[in-house]
């Protein structure tokens, strides 16, 4: 263990100790040659003598640093200071999806889709150049402060080759493939294997294989078929379960291909949810379930298996294996595994007359159908009539649920060999409060038995709206959002207004007017004094553009400005609903702490008046106020001298700096295609401004950017 003010390198000062793993201990340390702070994972001294693990120590510096990627944590260096040998990271602050899922028991769909997103994006990259991370699970992913998130720990991933073979499954069991437990071929297909049980666990709040021991939970994932997670959560969506189940097929050839096919899903079901658009390979003749052979067995039984916290390494236990036992126990099995001449003989007996009973069974059938046996000619229809009475006795009536109490419809429904959910609770003018008012599927429909019936209870009827509302009290000192939220909820609207302020925190509220107490007409203005703080620090402005509404939110706020939320529809926004499309002034910026950022979140589209929206379009068009922007599908060219670094493009236009303008995107690693083409796609301009400039940025060692290359741009009235 590394004393704290060590330095290593010549370079890296140990500030403090992170955690822990089977092979290295992890430090917070701090860069002085490049001034900025670091994680540095430092092989234990008792592993420094052992050339395997230094071997795979090294491995695991060569795996990742090559990777460079949002979603994924970078590695800056590596190397050996009198006998340390050590890989120096990017420090991440934040917490691991394990203990995220372990705050909120479960994470909303909209959350586990994103990180879904993210995480295929980090392992997509690794995959691209032939690295298999091949321990997947929520410790090994971590979300960092400002919501983006990140793969780390890639301890155990070696470069795919056609010789790419495990004898021990060095992964956590809960999240192992089957390939990976029965120490076979493990490929790209397994990380989409360990990433599907960790969405799993994302949207249930738990493992689908859980077990008293690892041998255990093990076989479960050989052998047993997994609890759709729509079980345990009834209003999961179609498509994210079939996107679930997709990625945990037992069968490799039946998981996604790629990646790339994964990420478009995920996205399709943030715009489809219900929708049947997953295509499950189905099962062919030979894909059956495969019990477990005994050498299989004892294989399962000398794999380690360990569960480590974040930024901690699996630990990797080698076994002696003893052939000479191993014989001894195969001959037992062959002794025990003989059949007794005499009991072969009686079941060779046994079959014959079951045979014989069998025929002379269809004899009879045959016999009656015929109206040899059994009077008329008429056994065909009356066979025909039994069959469609079985059949119709099969399905089952859905009762009519409305009016009745919650026990009372569910007692009818068990009565049935239904099932039940609850489906929430709705405004009725008809039917009293507590008691159900609508079901699906309806009254009397005709459906198999143990399906499950939907019903929503009433709340009684819908209050009216009254003409004028009370402004709340206890306003005054939250923040912006909460208290634009509280009062859009009462039919008001907000306006705001800024006032400098060193007693009140930055973007809370200083005062209201009307004041608190007052009594209001629903839909009058009130004025929001705001705090800016002192004014006088400048900050730069978050992209959050694709975040959740309520983690765009805090990233803001977080860096000391004022997030003022807007909900609307735009067919190009390229997000799901909730999350941010578009922010003002953008990311990437220099800007006043205390300055409000436009925050645009996506809505579902609202039926509109076509005549009322084409007159005024027409009038915003006479008066000159169009957008001006360039072509949809603007593409750019790739730089000579571009490598691969973290790339910014920014547009100035008119009189802006060269220095400044506005950012399109940042911190973003490009590639370009077959032509050697980026697609930026349509950039919206200053109005009234035809030509622009857009500056291709790169990251140098220090973190700053630098220009390489720029493009010329025209714009036009859209």
């Amino acid at each position: 263990m590394l004393n704290v003010g060590v330095i290593i390198g010549e370079r890296y000062e140990v500030v403090s100790r992170i955690g822990s793993g089977g092979m290295a201990d992890v430090y917070k340390a701090k860069d002085h040659k490049l001034n900025r702070f670091v994680a540095m994972k430092v092989l234990k001294p008792e592993f420094s003598a052992d050339t395997n693990f230094i071997r795979k120590f090294q491995r695991e510096a060569q795996a990742a640093a090559g990777l460079a990627h949002p979603n994924v944590v970078n590695v800056f260096d590596v190397g050996e200071d009198q006998g340390v040998n050590y890989i120096v990271m990017e420090l991440v602050e934040g917490i691991t999806l394990k203990e995220y899922i372990s705050k909120k028991g479960k994470l909303t769909i909209k959350e586990a889709t994103s990180i879904a997103i993210q995480v295929s994006m980090g392992l997509e990259a690794a995959h691209n150049r032939n690295i298999v991370h091949r321990d997947i699970k929520p410790q090994n992913i971590i979300i960092s402060t400002d919501g983006k998130v990140k793969v780390t720990d890639f301890g155990i991933a070696r470069v795919a080759s056609s010789n790419t073979i495990s004898t021990n499954a060095m992964g956590s069991v809960h999240y192992s493939s089957p390939e990976q437990v029965r120490g076979g071929y493990s490929d790209f297909k397994s990380d989409i294997y360990s990433l599907g049980i960790t969405m799993y666990e994302m949207v249930t709040g738990r493992v689908p294989f859980d077990g008293d021991t690892t041998v255990a939970i093990a076989i479960k994932h050989l052998q047993d078929e997994m609890v759709p997670p729509s079980r345990y959560v009834p209003d999961l969506p179609r498509s994210l379960e079939d996107i679930i189940l997709k990625c945990t097929q037992k069968s490799p050839d039946r998981r996604y291909s790629t990646l790339a096919e994964l990420i478009n899903d995920l996205k399709h079901s943030l715009i489809d949810p219900n929708g049947n658009f997953v295509n499950l390979s189905p099962l062919s003749n030979h894909a059956q379930t495969i019990m477990i052979t005994p050498e299989e067995m004892k294989e399962i039984q000398n794999s380690g298996y360990s569960r480590t916290p974040d930024y901690e390494e699996e630990e990797e236990r080698e076994e002696d294996y003893d052939e000479d036992e191993d014989d001894e126990d195969d001959d037992e099995d062959d002794e025990r595994g003989g059949i007794n001449t005499k009991l072969e003989k009686a079941m060779t007996i046994g079959g014959l007359i079951i045979g014989a009973v069998i025929i002379c069974i269809l004899i009879y059938f045959v016999a009656s159908a015929a109206g040899i046996v059994g009077g008329s000619g008429s056994g065909q229809e009356n066979q025909t009539q039994q069959e469609d009475t079985g059949n119709a006795q099969e399905m089952v009536t859905v009762p009519d649920l409305t009016n009745m109490t919650e026990d009372e419809a569910r007692t009818a429904l068990k009565n049935l060999s239904l099932g039940y959910s609850k489906g929430g609770e709705e405004a009725s003018d008809t039917v009293p409060e507590g008691q159900v008012c609508r079901q699906d599927p309806a009254a009397d429909t005709q459906v198999e038995p143990n399906t499950q019936v939907t019903y929503y209870v009433s709340t009684g009827p819908a209050e009216a709206v009254s003409e004028t509302v009370t402004i709340p009290t206890g306003l005054i000192g939250q923040s912006l959002s909460q208290v634009q939220s509280q009062l859009q909820e009462l039919g008001l609207n907000p306006v705001i207004e800024q006032r400098k302020s060193t007693d009140v925190a930055v973007g809370n509220v200083i005062s209201l007017n009307p004041e608190e107490g007052a009594t209001v007409d629903t839909g009058s203005d009130v004025t929001i004094t705001v705090s800016v703080g002192e004014g006088d620090t400048m900050t730069r402005i978050p992209d959050v553009r694709g975040y959740e509404e309520a983690q765009a939110v805090q990233i803001v706020t977080d860096q000391g400005l004022i997030p003022d939320v807007e909900y609307s529809y735009s067919e190009s926004a390229g997000v799901g609903y909730g999350q941010v499309y578009e922010m003002s002034p953008q990311g990437g910026q220099r800007i006043e702490q205390g300055s409000i950022i436009t925050l645009r979140v996506l809505t579902e589209p609202e039926e509109t008046d076509t005549q009322s929206d084409s007159t005024e379009t027409s009038t915003e068009t006479s008066e000159g106020s169009g957008t001006w922007a360039t072509v949809s599908n603007l593409k750019i060219g790739q730089p000579d001298n571009y490598e691969g670094q973290m790339v910014r493009l920014r547009l100035v236009q008119g009189s802006e700096d060269a220095q400044g303008g506005t950012t399109i995107l940042q911190d973003q690693v490009l590639t370009f295609d077959e032509n050697g083409e980026y697609s930026v796609g349509q950039i919206t301009g200053q109005s009234g401004e035809s030509t622009g400039t857009l500056y291709f940025d790169v990251m140098d060692e220090s973190g700053n950017y630098t220009t390489i290359w720029s493009y010329p741009l025209e714009f036009s009235e859209q």
